[in-house]
């Protein structure tokens, strides 16, 4: 049996090793964005930073609202206790924190 798959291999031949053709880059225009990629990424710079301006906007209105809401549930409050003839409460000043502000 040994001599026969000796044999067998000696007949069959081993073919010669093609080399595969070398491979060539694809053209630039194919490969890079372009005007059209450009005009793309501008659209998106543009809409996020108006997204972002807006959200400011709108973070910065709510909390001079939510401001101005204490104010006035203060004013209101020390114009209540002022009709019913008791003495007015201190309220802290605009600059003054409290105990839970100096903490953070």
């Amino acid at each position: 049996m040994h001599a026969a798959s000796a044999l067998i291999w000696a007949a069959v031949t081993t073919p010669e090793p093609v080399p595969s053709p070398s491979w060539t880059s694809p053209p630039p225009e194919l490969v890079t964005p372009g005007p059209a990629g450009f005009f793309v990424i501008a659209i998106l710079v543009v809409a996020l930073t108006l997204l972002a301006a807006d959200m400011l906007r709108r973070v910065r209105r709510a909390r001079y609202r939510d401001e101005a809401n204490e104010a006035l549930d203060a004013e209101q409050a020390a114009a209540e206790a002022a009709a019913r003839g008791e003495a007015p409460t201190e309220a802290p000043l605009e600059n003054e924190g409290t105990e839970e502000d100096d903490r953070r």
